[in-house]
């Protein structure tokens, strides 16, 4: 059915779930994973225009040692469970874009991801990156929570 699957994580407990449910899936089709993590860019905050380039350099160094850490640990996962998994970090990006993006680029047939936090009325079945991947992805969208 699926040959390869999108998994999206970012280290959080539930995206954890998603990432273990996706390599699940992954194992009982024969399917390939690619296991992908975005960092964002840091936040601009009003009255905040004496920060230098050093400080987001170092925001940005450590979001990618993060990331970084966390691809190796979901890899090391697949491997274990015998999934054929690739490993994508994306750099300061909207999560959503570089979900969909990825997808398309690696004509993944399925992407799976977690429902992230909850914010508002209209967050109240999905996160919000979910709710915007699912609004722009060519390809089915599994949502573990």
């Amino acid at each position: 059915m699926y040959q390869h699957i999108l998994i999206s994580t970012d280290g959080s407990e539930i995206a954890q779930k998603g990432l273990d449910h996706g390599l699940g899936l992954a194992k009982s089709l024969g399917a390939q994973a690619t296991i992908i993590a975005i960092t964002e860019r840091m936040p601009a905050y009003p009255g905040f225009e004496g920060l230098n380039e050093v400080v987001y350099a170092d925001f940005g160094a450590g979001q990618r040692e993060a990331a970084a850490k966390l691809l190796a640990g979901a890899k090391a996962a697949a491997e274990r469970m015998g999934v054929k998994a690739e490993t994508v970090l994306i750099e300061n990006a909207l999560p959503a874009d570089a979900i969909v993006d990825v997808a398309k680029s690696r004509n993944c047939d399925l992407i799976a991801m977690a429902s992230h936090g909850r914010r508002g009325v209209r967050r109240l079945v999905l996160g919000s990156v979910t709710s915007e991947v699912l609004a722009q992805s060519p390809v089915p969208l599994l949502v573990i929570r």
